[in-house]
């Protein structure tokens, strides 16, 4: 339906959003270091680290040698591995966009630990409503989906940038691509359980997400909020409609035509 690209939304809390980055790095290292094995090798790994519903419901073993991590493990790991670039990167831009804003909310460790629970609550559910339940599943899209849950609640009126249709792109408020993309999970899942993707680990994720916003969100830190604060420097330095840009040497410009550039 869409890719976000950009959110006006700055963090209030942290500087740098360093679990966001290093998540996605991880990612994009394990992707590379699969994609530079063999095929055979490849496929052990996914089902090394991938996660198995006959496997975690003790209804089958895994052949001997590939058994990477210890099986309640792949309720993790399986988040970090993917099935290719596209794959890849379409989970990683959304965390680009939405993640930090929701680790400033949180704080780094509990956005660490919300990440993981996401991706354990996406493969549980998907384990419990798949119907092919000997494939491995891989791919970040459950823990992702618990982020796209937390931001909407956050911040609805956040203006998002999109490409709507990979094509068009549109300044919409968070709320509205968040909440149809949400409900896209839900529709596809009563109708399509067969298939590649997972919408029960999409579904998973996102429920995990809403619930666990409201217990780890910092203590003062709004649910729902109404408006976009501006930055304190910027309120206080601007004029009405003029916009300002910070130089080089830290003095602050005014830009004439109402734009700030960074």
């Amino acid at each position: 339906m869409f890719i976000p690209f950009h959110d006006a939304n700055t963090l209030k809390h942290i500087k740098v959003q360093w679990v966001t980055l290093a998540l996605i790095a991880l990612n994009v290292a394990v992707w590379l270091f699969t994609s530079l094995e063999s095929e055979q090798a490849a496929q052990a790994t996914t089902v090394g680290l991938g996660y198995i519903p006959a496997i975690a419901f003790g209804q089958a073993r895994l052949a001997e040698g590939l058994d990477i991590v210890p099986e309640p493990m792949t309720y993790l790991t399986y988040a970090f591995v993917h099935s290719g670039f596209w794959h890849l990167a379409s989970n990683m831009v959304f965390l680009w966009v939405f993640g930090d804003n929701v680790e400033d909310a949180m704080g780094h460790m509990r956005f660490l630990l919300f990440y993981l629970l996401c991706a354990a609550a996406g493969a549980l559910c998907h384990g419990l409503l798949t119907t092919s339940p000997e494939a491995p599943l891989v791919g970040a899209s459950g823990a992702i989906s618990g982020v796209v849950a937390a931001y909407v609640m956050l911040h609805p009126r956040v203006r998002v940038w999109v490409l709507v249709f990979f094509r068009v792109p549109l300044p919409l408020p968070a709320f509205v691509p968040l909440l149809l993309w949400i409900g896209q999970q839900f529709f596809m899942l009563a109708i399509a359980r067969d298939g590649d993707v997972s919408w029960g680990a999409h579904v998973g994720g996102i429920l995990a997400g809403a619930v666990l916003i409201l217990v780890l969100r910092r203590r003062g830190v709004p649910l729902f909020d109404r408006e976009i604060v501006t930055p304190r420097a910027v309120r206080n330095e601007a004029g009405a409609g003029t916009a300002v840009a910070a130089g080089a040497d830290g003095r602050v410009e005014r830009l004439p035509w109402g734009r700030g550039r960074g």
